[in-house]
C-alpha cells in the first residue's frame, strides 16, 4: 500500500527527492515517517511529519539536511540536501495506523510500510 521511490546513485554533495505514495487506502489524516537501513547496520528512524503536515521532526544526523514533507493527497516526500556517504541507506517510507497521532520516532509505533528505496553516495 506504500511504494517508495527517488532514490539512486548521486555524489556526496548532491539532492534526491524521495516520494511515498500510498494506494489502496486513504493515508492522507495519518502520520508518516521515514525510516532507512545502512549495510550492517539496524533500521534507524530519519523523520516523521504529523497529519496536518505542520509539524516534523528529524533525526539529529539529517537536521539542516533533510525536509519531509506531504501534499493534500496520499504522498509523503523526503527532500535530502547535501548527501553524505554515511547517507547510503535502503530507505523506507511508514504510516502510523489513522487512531494513531503520536509523531513517533520507534519503526514499532508504525503499521504500514513501504517496500524500500536504494540511496547510494559516493564520496
Amino acid at each position: 500500500q506504500l511504494q517508495a521511490s527517488g532514490g539512486g546513485l548521486v555524489q556526496a554533495g548532491d539532492s534526491l527527492r524521495l516520494s511515498c505514495a500510498a494506494s489502496g487506502g486513504t493515508f492522507g489524516n495519518v502520520v508518516m515517517g521515514w525510516f532507512r537501513r545502512a549495510p550492517g547496520k539496524e533500521r534507524e528512524f530519519v523523520a516523521v511529519i504529523n497529519k496536518s503536515g505542520v509539524r516534523k521532526e528529524y533525526a539529529d544526523s539529517v537536521k539542516g539536511r533533510f525536509t519531509i514533507s506531504r501534499d493534500n493527497a496520499n504522498t509523503a516526500y523526503l527532500q535530502m540536501n547535501s548527501l553524505k556517504p554515511e547517507d547510503t541507506a535502503v530507505y523506507y517510507c511508514a504510516a502510523r495506523d489513522r487512531s494513531q497521532t503520536f509523531m513517533s520516532t520507534s519503526q514499532t509505533g508504525y503499521a504500514y510500510w513501504g517496500q524500500g528505496t536504494q540511496v547510494t553516495v559516493s564520496s
